[in-house]
């Protein structure tokens, strides 16, 4: 295993450690995000509704952060789950927009979104076809979904 790989399995661990700070709910699912600076430090992370009801834990992560922020555009950020294409919530942008407008060129998840809540979600396809590199560790979504089953997946 290459080095990048181990490591893109650490940060994942994290993030699936801060999806389980998740309050749970019926309605959504528990996700952690981390963003990774270059250097292999970590810049900031978030987790689902850790600031509001509705916040996705990417969105949460990146509104730590200035938009701004030069470190964003040679980070990597690990989700649990692959961000969403399209929200519910109407007056807030999806999570691949959000990764989008920070410049972020790498993206590292665990597993895809099921049709649970969202129909089809193309989270991964949208950020691939913006160029930015989408790296799947299908081999940790069982952990990563664990704190999840309680829902319909």
């Amino acid at each position: 295993m290459s080095d990048e790989a181990r490591s893109d399995r650490g940060w994942m661990r994290h993030a699936i450690g801060l999806a389980r700070l998740c309050p749970p709910s019926e309605t959504a699912f528990s996700v952690g995000a981390v963003i990774v600076g270059a250097d292999g430090v970590e810049i900031i992370h978030g987790w689902s509704r850790e600031t509001d009801d509705k916040v996705h834990a990417e969105e949460s992560a990146l509104n730590k952060l200035e938009p701004d922020d030069d470190r964003l555009s040679s980070a990597t950020i690990y989700s649990t789950l692959e961000p969403c294409a399209s929200r519910g919530s109407k007056d807030r942008a999806p999570c691949t927009d959000r990764i989008l407008a920070a410049g972020i060129r790498r993206v590292v998840i665990a597993w895809r979104e099921p049709g649970t809540f969202v129909h089809n979600c193309e989270g991964v396809e949208k950020l691939r076809e913006h160029g930015v590199e989408v790296v799947e560790l299908a081999d940790l979504a069982e952990e990563a979904m664990s704190m999840n089953r309680h829902l319909r997946l």
